[in-house]
């Protein structure tokens, strides 16, 4: 993986980058570009490049609340999975919300996404909500990690 190059989102360029990415991912919560503008100032949002090529992109949402929970979501397009870059991905991810003093980490699969769901099992997450929007059909799985590293 010494050729994936993780960015922070910078300019509108790389937004788009990003949210194409989600938007694949998880098409049920395809957002607009005003709609990522929007998380760029709350979140820290990454692409991440194997070569010059866009394989995926996180997200971290900050700690918050009395257990400073932390947000982490790590995206690959389809054709990427299963060659490590997820898990190079979630490491970063992980890596700032820790540094951020998250002492409990949280992330959100689509159901769907078996791939997503194994992953985050292996790495020690486990399954806390399942739940489907209102007027929605898409459920959705909240994990939250148990291994104190996340490894």
């Amino acid at each position: 993986m010494g050729d994936l190059r993780i960015r922070a989102v910078d300019g509108d360029g790389m937004l788009e980058q990003w949210r194409y990415v989600h938007n694949v991912v998880v098409p049920p919560a395809a957002m607009s570009l005003a709609d990522a503008r929007g998380r760029v100032g709350r979140y820290r949002l990454v692409n991440a490049y194997h070569g010059d090529e866009l394989v995926g992109c996180s997200t971290v949402r900050p700690p918050a609340g009395d257990g400073a929970v932390a947000t982490v979501i790590a995206r690959v397009l389809p054709g990427f999975r299963r060659r490590g870059f997820g898990a190079v991905i979630y490491d970063d991810g992980l890596a700032h919300a820790r540094g951020l003093g998250a002492r409990t980490v949280e992330t959100c699969v689509l159901a769907v996404n078996e791939d997503g769901l194994r992953f985050a099992g292996r790495r020690g997450f486990v399954e806390v909500d399942r739940y489907v929007f209102d007027g929605e059909a898409d459920e959705w799985v909240d994990l939250r990690l148990t291994a104190p590293d996340g490894q």
